[in-house]
Parts: C-alpha cells; structure tokens; sequence
C-alpha cells in the first residue's frame, strides 16, 4: 500500500484494506474510493497529491481515487458506470474517477488517462470507504436561516472559463483592503485546489469548498444533497464572524446545479449581492437576460471579456449595469458599489419562501 499514490479528495481515507474481489461486483456511487491501475497517460500526466503538489504518475503506477461525475465543456465530460468496466479514466486532477462520455475537440488528441480497476479501499468490517463527510457533520439546508450579520455575494458565469473565481478573488480582496472580514465558499465543481488556494492568497480570510466535505464532483447530486452542501459550508464560514460570505458556484448559467439552485426561492433568500462574469459581449447580454428570466439583477458585470476594449464598448451599448475590472473589484472602494441582486418583482417569490420558512419553523 506503500506504492499507491494518494489523490487530493482521498487526503483523509487513513486505515484501509484493498478488497480486489469486489472489482466487478461493487457498483460504485459518488465518494466511493477505489484502487486503479495506469495504464496509459493521456491528459493527465500527474493528479494532486493530498498536499495539492503534483504526484506524476507512469503507466503500472497504482492511484487512489473516488468516483464521481464530471461536467467540463472545456475539457471532459463523465460518469459513474452503472457496472464494471474494462477501462476507466481519469476525470479530474483532484482525483475523480469515472467514464469519459465526451471531450472538447482539444482534449481528443491525447484523450483521457486510462485506468484499470483493481479493486475498493474498504474498512475492517469490508465496507467500502466513501470520502463524504469523511470528517465533518453535515448541516441540513432545511435548518439553515439567513443571517443578518454578514451579506451572501454570489459569483456566477456565462460558462466554464468565464472569469469567476478570479472575479471571486479579487472581490476578496477589495473588501479586505476595506477592512472587511471576508469568507470563500465554493459549492459546485470538481475537486481542484487551485480555486480556493488563489482566492486565499486574494486575501480572504476562510476558504473552503464542496470537496472538502469530501465530494470528488457534484455534478449530478440532487438538489437537497447541493443545498446540504452549501449550508455545511456557510456554517464554517460563519463562525468566523465575516462581513461578506463569496459564494462561487461552478460553470454556466445553463448547467444542471447552477440551474437548479437558481430557481431555488430559499437558496436565492441568502444571496444580497450577484456578480456575473462571461467570456465575451453576447455570453454578457444573453447572460443578464436569463438571470432577468429567473427574477435576477446583477450587482455587476465582470470577467474576461473585459480583455477587448471592443467586447467591453459592445457591452456598454446593450446593458445599463456598472462593470467592474480587476483593479475596480480588488479596491475597498468597491463595498459603496455592490447593488442588490433581486429585481422588484422577486418581492413576492422571497415573501412566499421566508413564509415556507416559517411556517417550516413552527412546525418543528
């Protein structure tokens, strides 16, 4: 056991037995840790040890990893097979592990990293290890109010590569600069380190996201195991008593959980503030128009296509709302700029959800 390096998301699995007689039988579900053979690298030539520094790996090399599900336009999307398979693959750095369903056409060259199961990390008792809430208690949604002592900034994009974790972090750190307490979270994705490590190095003062609660991936969760997840996270973050909360959630506004978790009234019932970010001048303009569809009002625009003066002039023709660069979201003057997120007539949605609430409260 020596020999097996280690992924990222498996960081806490300590004690374990490898159960080769399992292989084709365990059907795998999201967390569920396994024991993979190399058999030849393609897009991956390295995964994230439990540090976050690079482990390369060479074909006969033996990884620990989790299974999971992955959404990536840009790069590969995958699933957890229903059965056993003769070839697996290498989803994400982090250490996910799944099927390639699709890939970008730059990805097609080199294809995923192949793998070979060669059995399941289980305990004493021959359970298989599952990485989910590993070493945290879960909060339940259903519990979660919102709070009056910190506002909730929610950073959203157009798509994969859009801008927002670096919109995210350097929001962070304009309002640390303003002297504000500031907390991270990042609720949807797949397990990847560099995320929080950036937003951190920002300035803000908590970082944390959904794989380190243990998921691999969140794609294809359900909505109450997402919304569990968010109120777990915004709970550690609480307890640093912040002035802001950034809540990232991962890829487009048409993906499956960012979709969802936006026409969610008591999810939304959090959020103060929204930043969008897009890659060019129609993901911008589409974007705001389909957050005007769910009832939303960006704060403002940010994101990368603020790199061509003439995106940004196309922009400006189209769309009354403040757009903020790099050097405008990383200055303290930046907490006199945040506009509410909610359009007038989402009054009557979030009054019909804080009365669910309630009612839900006075019922327990």
């Amino acid at each position: 056991m020596d020999t097996i390096k280690k992924s990222l998301i498996c960081k806490k699995v300590k004690a374990y037995q490898v159960d080769e007689s399992i292989a084709k039988t365990h059907r795998p579900k999201v967390g569920d840790v396994a024991i993979f053979e190399v058999v030849a690298i393609g897009k991956h030539n390295a995964i994230q040890g439990t540090g976050g520094s690079n482990k390369y790996i060479f074909p006969g090399d033996l990884v620990m990893m989790a299974f999971g599900n992955r959404y990536a336009s840009a790069q590969f999307e995958g699933y957890i097979p229903d059965n056993w398979q003769e070839e697996y693959h290498i989803l994400g750095k982090g250490g996910c592990a799944g099927v390639v369903a699709s890939m970008h056409m730059r990805m097609s060259l080199r294809g995923p990293t192949r793998l070979k199961l060669k059995g399941y990390a289980t305990d004493s008792e021959g359970r298989v290890l599952n990485t989910r809430y590993m070493d945290s208690e879960k909060v339940s949604f259903a519990t979660l109010r919102p709070s009056a002592n910190y506002r909730v900034i929610l950073s959203l994009g157009t798509s994969m590569d859009s801008g927002k974790t670096t919109t995210a972090a350097f929001l962070a750190r304009g309002l640390m600069k303003a002297g504000k307490h500031v907390a991270y979270i990042k609720t949807t994705g797949t397990v990847f380190s560099k995320d929080r490590a950036y937003v951190r190095d920002c300035g803000a003062h908590f970082v944390k996201d959904f794989s380190q609660l243990g998921y691999p991936s969140t794609y294809m969760l359900e909505e109450d195991e997402l919304l569990d997840i968010f109120a777990t996270l915004l709970t550690e973050a609480a307890q640093i008593q912040p002035d802001y909360v950034i809540v990232e959630i991962a890829d487009g506004l048409l993906q499956r959980e960012t979709s969802m978790l936006l026409q969610n009234p008591h999810f939304l019932s959090f959020i103060d503030h929204l930043m969008l970010s897009s890659g060019d001048s129609m993901g911008a303009i589409s974007g705001i128009e389909e957050l005007h569809r769910l009832g939303l009002q960006p704060s403002g625009l940010c994101g990368a296509f603020q790199a061509a003066p003439l995106l940004v002039k196309e922009v400006r023709s189209r769309v009354d709302l403040p757009i903020f660069s790099l050097s405008v979201l990383s200055d303290p003057s930046i907490v006199q700029k945040l506009r509410p997120a909610h359009l007038t007539h989402m009054n009557g949605v979030m009054n019909a959800a804080a009365k669910e609430l309630t009612a839900d409260c006075n019922s327990q």
